[in-house]
């Protein structure tokens, strides 16, 4: 009996032996195979870069001149067409001026009767039959009666509305037959030149106080003269093709907004920019020799990015970064890692803190394509 509880008992101590022996193994043969997974590693550069802040613009022609009608009548004729470009003193509207074409014949003959007047006392006067006082009087009312014609003359120029400066007619509201006076809301057109537009964007008070204060120069035009060009990007996504410059800034707080107001002018000589457009202006800020990284090499965790430095050859070591910004798939790092550091380029979702892996070392440029642009 006893001999055959020894036997039982030695059977089993075997089995766990040889359990244990087949867990340590399989454990170890695990942890090889955990070895042996590759990602890619780059060495971390120092690159010069070009972020943008986009602000939401509103465009118009340099010049954008309403025009309206300086006396009261009907629109007789409209001279010229929409979008048509104009010279300045082209006529652009008749008004219909007979009821003031009257008028102006009778002021007319007001004043050859006053001029008579003054051509039959001159005689008298002269040979003391009468005083100069009737003279005096009747050139008064010379003068008077010529006022009264230059008056209707005006206001019979005034009927030809002609276009005060070079440019092209907008949109025309109004045809022959409406009636339009100087009250009358609604402009005949506005002619604008648009051979050159400006973009009109604010910042709100703490971004143009970080605006201003980084930019060289002693008062405020020495720093609006240091300010780097600006980009457009139009309302269907596409980057304008000339760069603008800013050209003055209302340092005075919109109390309804809260923002400061800017004011970029850019060439426009294809006229593919009119009044009433819409973009956004890029601002851009350069970094010079930033520590960059590609976004997808980075994790979030509660708040934190982080990111796998390869320690010794082979342990990914998950490591905590400061940024401080970003730029299209770039991260601008400010702490947490240094140029020369390696990090884990991709499939960092698949790794774990001191994870040991097989590094396969890549060059930057190759694991950030298409992040070029960013580059200065």
């Amino acid at each position: 009996m006893k001999k055959t509880q020894i036997l039982i008992l030695l059977f089993i101590s075997s089995l766990a032996l040889t359990s244990c022996g087949n867990d340590e193994k399989q454990q170890a043969q695990a942890a090889q195979g955990q070895q042996k997974l590759g990602f890619p590693v780059v060495t971390i550069p120092t690159k010069t870069v070009t972020a943008y802040t986009n602000y939401p613009a509103s465009i118009e022609g340099i010049v954008n001149s309403e025009i309206r009608a300086k006396v009261s009548g009907y629109i007789s004729n409209v001279m010229v067409d929409e979008g048509q470009k104009v010279r300045k003193g082209q006529l652009l509207f008749k008004l219909e001026t007979q009821s003031l074409s009257q008028d102006a014949a009778a002021a007319k003959a007001n004043v050859n009767a006053a001029q008579v007047e003054v051509d039959k006392l001159k005689p008298l006067v002269e040979k003391n039959i009468i005083s100069n006082v009737q003279l005096e009087t009747a050139k008064a009312k010379l003068e008077q009666a010529k006022s009264g014609y230059n008056s209707i003359a005006a206001n019979i120029g005034y009927a030809n509305i002609k276009s005060p400066v070079d440019g092209y007619v907008g949109s025309i509201p109004l045809r022959e037959g409406a009636l339009v006076s100087p009250s009358s809301q609604t402009p005949l057109t506005t002619v604008a030149d648009v051979s050159k537009v400006y973009a009109y964007f604010s910042l709100n008070e703490k971004e143009y106080l970080d605006f201003i204060q980084n930019t060289e120069g002693e008062g405020l035009e020495e720093k609006i003269n240091n300010l780097p060009n600006v980009r457009l990007v139009l309302a269907n996504g596409n980057l304008y093709e000339h760069e603008g410059k800013i050209e003055t800034i209302n340092s005075q707080v919109n109390v309804n907004t809260g923002t400061v107001s800017f004011r970029a002018v850019f060439a426009n000589p294809e006229r593919l920019l009119s009044n009433g457009y819409s973009g956004k202006i890029q601002i851009p800020e350069t970094y010079e020799n930033a520590i960059v990284i590609p976004e997808f090499s980075t994790y979030e965790r509660q708040g934190k990015l982080y990111t796998y430095k390869v320690q010794g050859d082979s342990i990914a070591v998950s490591t905590p970064i400061e940024i401080t910004d970003r730029v299209n798939n770039l991260i601008i790092v400010q702490s947490g890692i240094k140029e020369g550091d390696k990090i884990v380029a991709k499939g960092v979702g698949k790794l774990r803190n001191n994870a040991p892996i097989t590094p396969q070392p890549v060059s930057f440029d190759s694991i950030a394509k298409g992040l070029e642009q960013a580059f200065k």
